[in-house]
């Protein structure tokens, strides 16, 4: 059996595989930085359980053995160049959660969280996408057990009072070296 750790490296990797081969017509400014695409989804995988991210390594290596690249399609998707790939539910449900918890650091960390995404759907432009837009990209490209089980473990959050965007900014700032989002939300005041 693996460790968290191990599963979420093993996750990045495919992950980054995929990201770096999403067919442009250019290569996009972020593919240049491999470092920091590990170190976000990394801070993202952290806050789920070891159930939802073996579900989810099943589903990268499904999409691998069908040559299927779970990454054109999320960003196929976040550009409205394909149609709907999943119609679960669920992505309704999480939706609302995840806005919500982004929402909360935005208003509680302004300015660390000023070079964030715009939040909502309806601020989407050519040149920017949407964190409620990427989030719909990216659910879309997962499987229902995947999503059952990410739901549940927000749920699990949400009754404990805990925010999971937090929790991965958190994990950001350490990463980064400061000791906490508070030091480093004073940080980019100066």
């Amino acid at each position: 059996m693996k460790t968290k750790n191990e599963l979420i490296q093993e996750i990045v990797e495919i992950e980054l595989e995929m990201f770096l081969t999403v067919p442009t017509q250019e290569k996009a400014n972020c593919q240049n930085y491999p470092d920091s695409f590990r170190l976000h989804r990394k801070a993202q995988f952290n806050t789920w359980s070891e159930a939802t991210l073996e579900s989810y390594l099943n589903d990268l290596n499904r999409a691998k053995d069908n040559d299927v690249n779970l990454m054109t399609i999320k960003y196929a998707r976040m550009d409205n160049l394909i149609p709907k790939e999943k119609h679960n539910p669920l992505i309704e449900k999480i939706i609302p959660i995840q806005y919500q918890w982004q929402k909360e650091m935005m208003e509680k960390y302004p300015r660390l969280m000023a070079g964030a995404r715009p939040i909502s759907q309806s601020d989407d432009s050519f040149y920017r996408i949407s964190f409620e837009t990427y989030l719909r990209g990216e659910l879309e490209t997962y499987s229902d057990e995947t999503l059952e089980l990410l739901y549940k473990d927000m749920i699990n959050k949400v009754d404990k009072g805990m925010n999971m965007a937090e929790e991965v900014y958190t994990f950001l700032t350490r990463e980064m070296g400061y000791g906490s989002i508070e030091e480093a939300d004073r940080a980019q005041r100066r």
